[in-house]
């Protein structure tokens, strides 16, 4: 690598910190990044290559791709062009999470059922492949999407957790982005000269994401102050006080 494909310092950073913070990659780790074609996780692979060039941690790294299925084809080929140009192999699964997705739209999310059957295709194919970690692009905006998201949606309290292991896969899943803001990666992807591949899917127009993305921005005008509060109330500490459980009552 060249200076020219360096990490700027705040990124530097904030990436290392997460690492070492939450021990994301640990020596002779070998780790399978879920790539969709879009900025975040293109980033996330020009990321984790420039750190290999230069990092104290010995580790290897693939990407793969879960092709959904949907009648509008992901350009895979695409994808694949753009990893080879930058050294990485890259992997293609082909599912029917399409249809899946068809089956169940009345009843459930689409986004529900699509980002769980899409995760458990990806870690499969690592457990398959011999990979012990899978590597998500989620930055800091998902995280408080997300948080939010399980309040007013699910009534419960639950953040993205930056590691997990799969008991199930004995995988390990990491989320080294997360002390970066969208803003931050969308200026860091157009450092990088990749291009994003769309990925086309018909349910992605008015989703609970979108909408609590637009309320974030809309209280964000109001207040500047709304991001900063809702990232120290992810942290646990003792700034944090609920409510007890609901009392159960002796029946005797």
């Amino acid at each position: 690598m060249n200076k020219k494909n360096r990490l700027p310092k705040p990124y530097h950073t904030r990436i290392w910190r997460a690492i070492y913070e939450f021990e994301l990659i640990e020596p002779d780790d070998r780790i399978l990044v879920g790539l969709s074609g879009g900025k975040d996780s293109f980033f996330l692979t020009y990321v984790l290559k420039v750190l290999q060039s230069y990092s104290a941690i010995p580790f290897t790294f693939e990407t793969a791709t879960v092709d959904l299925g949907f009648p509008d084809p992901l350009d895979t080929g695409r994808i694949e062009e753009q990893c080879a140009q930058m050294g990485i192999n890259s992997h293609m699964i082909s599912t029917r999470i399409a249809d899946v997705i068809e089956e169940r739209r009345e009843s459930e999310s689409p986004c529900s059922v699509c980002s769980y059957f899409r995760r458990a295709a990806l870690h499969r194919y690592a457990s398959e492949q011999g990979f012990n970690k899978v590597a998500f692009a989620h930055h800091q905006d998902d995280a408080l999407e997300t948080f939010l998201m399980n309040i007013l949606y699910s009534g419960r309290v639950y953040a993205l957790p930056w590691k997990t292991h799969l008991s199930r896969t004995g995988i390990t899943v990491i989320r080294p982005m997360m002390y970066l803001a969208e803003k931050d990666v969308i200026k860091g992807f157009k450092r990088t000269g990749l291009e994003v591949v769309e990925h086309l899917c018909p349910y992605s127009k008015d989703t609970m994401r979108a909408r609590v993305k637009r309320l974030i921005a809309e209280l964000t005008q109001e207040n500047r102050r709304v991001r900063p509060n809702l990232a120290a109330a992810i942290r646990d500490g003792d700034h944090v006080e609920l409510w007890p459980p609901i009392a159960r009552r002796n029946r005797s």
